[in-house]
């Protein structure tokens, strides 16, 4: 159990994702010793069908309702709660609210990334400015808001390109483009979502950059007093073209350990540039045959299930970790033997439109004790095609106790089920 000034931790939790983060932050909040407030404009938002009950959320110690969205009403409404239940720290698993939450900490003097650092990290744009400053390789970009901008800057760069908003996440509006032609259409996507899901009003600002080639992979990292230590590093496979979605991910990834330094160093770099501290960061990277060139940093534990996959491998689970680190803590992130060499995610990823009435082919998966965790859609649930993170029809979870390979037998299971969909299309 860690101790924050001779008591258990009380942490201040602002808004929350709904999936599993949802599920997992809490548990590794309770797991890391701590105990923590729940702070939400909207309590029914993590309360509808399909979440579970009882709501780990609804675990919190307290639960408050106030406009997040609202920083300076916030920061005032929350000074006040500090004085009555003294936060020794603030956190969130919501990217929308990863600025506000440096905005808290900086305000309350409690630990934390700073505010610059995390405003940059959250911004598309300009983690590109930062990290090329600091001399961090990535792609060629641009950015730009009206038309006549966006598409000279398109000629400048060069076709294909790849378009996405400064802002979003979950691979959301980001498309591959050949032409002015498909960048308009990608351009009209961006524009016609001016808010997000969360209520907050979105940049209109337009990011292009030059499309780089090779595999994908995340860096997962703790950074404690200006030091980063490198978790490990992660597959990432990604399918949906000209969509970017992911399909699946393998801890660790089967690099050798020269691929496995360059990927390391860059995230670290990045890392280093944006001036983030007292967080775990998840950081996205290409690898092609100019080396390894940086997606994005995203300031908090990993989604999608990846925190888990580290966890069983290494035994380290990023969300005490990122609990103890906002807390003030110096979390111990020492790898132990579990006994498990590699394990792995893959996702079920729809392609057309219907009413899911059946999964078939699960049938004979209990027997296999490499299969950990599954979790597919309920039949009656309403299917589109996928065009980014946000809309699996579920996944299987696999452990390889000696070998690199459970990528691979995930893929595998994923790609042996039949969905069956009423009124396809």
């Amino acid at each position: 159990m860690l101790e924050v000034g001779g008591h258990v931790g009380h942490l201040l939790m602002v808004e929350s994702w709904v999936g599993s983060m949802s599920t997992l932050l809490p548990a590794g909040i309770k797991d890391s010793g701590h105990e923590f407030s729940f702070l939400t404009r909207d309590l029914g938002h993590y309360l509808r069908a399909g979440t579970p009950v009882p709501h780990p959320l609804l675990g919190a110690a307290n639960v408050f309702t106030a406009e997040t969205n609202d920083e300076p009403t916030l920061l005032a409404h929350v000074r006040k709660l500090q004085a009555a239940f003294g936060f020794d720290g603030v956190l969130t698993s919501c990217d929308y609210y990863l600025p506000t939450v440096a905005a808290i900490a900086a305000d309350l003097g409690l630990p934390g990334p700073g505010r610059t650092a995390v405003a940059d990290a959250c911004d598309k744009y300009r983690t590109r400015l930062v990290c090329r400053a600091a001399g961090v390789a990535g792609p060629a970009f641009a950015v730009a808001q009206e038309w006549s901008e966006i598409v000279g800057a398109a000629a400048e760069l060069g076709y294909p390109l790849v378009v996405k908003p400064v802002d979003l996440c979950g691979g959301m509006f980001v498309r591959r483009v050949r032409d002015d032609a498909e960048l308009r259409v990608a351009v009209d996507a961006i524009a016609g979502f001016p808010i997000n899901a969360r209520g907050q009003h979105r940049s209109p600002r337009i990011l292009l950059e030059e499309c780089l080639n090779g595999p994908e992979f995340s860096v997962e990292t703790v950074t404690i007093a200006g030091q980063t230590t490198v978790i490990g590093v992660t597959d990432k496979r990604i399918t949906g073209a000209p969509a970017f979605i992911e399909a699946g991910h393998m801890f660790p990834a089967a690099l050798d350990s020269a691929d496995t330094t360059a990927v390391a160093e860059l995230a670290v770099a990045a890392v280093t540039a944006l001036g983030l501290d007292a967080t775990v960061a998840h950081t996205e990277i290409k690898l092609g045959a100019q080396g390894p060139r940086l997606i994005e940093v995203n300031p908090r534990p990993a989604g999608n299930r990846i925190t888990e996959l580290v966890r069983r491998v290494t035994g380290i689970d990023l969300t005490a970790v990122h609990a103890e680190a906002v807390a003030g803590g110096k979390p111990d992130v020492t790898p132990r033997d579990t006994g498990i060499a590699s394990a792995a995610v893959a996702f079920a990823v729809p392609t057309e439109a219907g009413v899911l009435s059946r999964v078939d082919g699960t049938q004979d998966w209990s027997g296999d004790t490499r299969i950990v965790e599954q979790k597919f859609a309920d039949p009656g649930a309403s299917v589109r095609p996928a065009t980014d993170n946000n809309t699996y029809l579920g996944h299987v979870m696999v452990v390889d106790e000696k070998n690199r390979t459970a990528g691979d037998l995930a893929q595998r299971l994923i790609a042996d089920l039949r969905f069956e969909l009423d009124g396809a299309r």
